[in-house]
């Protein structure tokens, strides 16, 4: 005789939990020492899909690493990184691969917010791997920093907009700066199905990959960047003359780098050269 044994129930909120999409946040603080001038980190708080991994500093600089432990963000998902680099402190944070938006259980959208605050006198380079935005996936990403007035930004932010061969997913992403409470910057950007024009020659032109760059540096108050033109825009026609961009100031100290490509290669390239002519400056 076989017995059958009653199968537990599920509880409703665990599958509507399931339904729903993940839920997670990644919090890092970074804090001077003061006995020894270099930045620690009391705060590394891993959820979810991040892992968070020290990695080798570079003088008083502290450097995490963002692994991703699972596949995220899926529709439905809700991400966040908090990261605060208190006043004095140095911190870079980047992320081991890129991160790929994928279709979820849900038709919902998927959101994955970034909030980084940085106090005076510190400095933040926030320089993630690209952000893939795969066929059939819904992803609205915002990334919102609050600087104090003598805070120092790099910011990267790189899109991919559909694996090899295939179509792109929907994607919305917004990016926020203030400094001093203030606005620096407030665009938003919007790709994808349902998003009209955007892979016209007005915008994208056929181009894939698309990203800029932020520095923000009290120094450019007395000497703000000159423009300069990026890639095939200056004339530079190597590797087959493909990507293009432009570096300007804004209005306040600091200076823009919007580059688009056909592939994440290139586009790094063009980023990658934004920043040395920001650094020379």
């Amino acid at each position: 005789m076989t017995l059958a044994l009653p199968t537990p129930a599920v509880p409703p909120q665990t599958v509507a939990a399931a339904v729903a999409g993940l839920r997670a946040t990644a919090r890092i603080v970074a804090r001077a020492d003061q006995g020894g001038g270099t930045t620690r980190l009391p705060v590394l708080d891993g959820d979810g899909p991040f892992a968070l991994r020290r990695i080798r500093g570079c003088g008083r600089q502290a450097r995490v690493c963002i692994v991703g432990a699972m596949s995220a963000p899926l529709g439905g998902d809700r991400l966040a990184i908090e990261a605060t680099a208190e006043a004095g402190t140095a911190l870079h944070l980047t992320t081991a691969a890129a991160t790929v938006a994928l279709p979820g259980r849900t038709a919902d959208h998927a959101t994955y917010d970034v909030r980084l605050t940085v106090g005076d006198g510190a400095r933040l380079d926030w320089l993630p791997e690209p952000l893939i935005s795969a066929a059939g996936s819904a992803l609205r990403m915002t990334t919102t920093v609050e600087l104090a007035p003598t805070a120092h930004l790099v910011l990267r932010e790189e899109q991919v907009l559909g694996r090899s061969g295939e179509e792109t997913g929907a994607l919305r992403s917004r990016l926020v700066v203030r400094r001093a409470g203030r606005t620096l910057l407030d665009q938003e950007t919007a790709y994808g199905p349902k998003a009209p024009g955007w892979d016209t020659s007005a915008v994208l032109d056929g181009h894939r990959a698309l990203g800029q760059l932020l520095v923000v540096k009290p120094e450019f108050e007395q000497s703000p960047v000159e423009v300069r033109l990026l890639g095939a825009a200056a004339g530079e026609r190597s590797d087959g003359g493909a990507g293009q961009g432009v570096l300007a100031p804004l209005a306040g100290p600091a200076a823009l780098a919007t580059a688009v490509a056909p592939d994440a290669l290139r586009l790094r390239r063009l980023l990658d050269e934004a920043v040395r002519s920001a650094a020379a400056e």
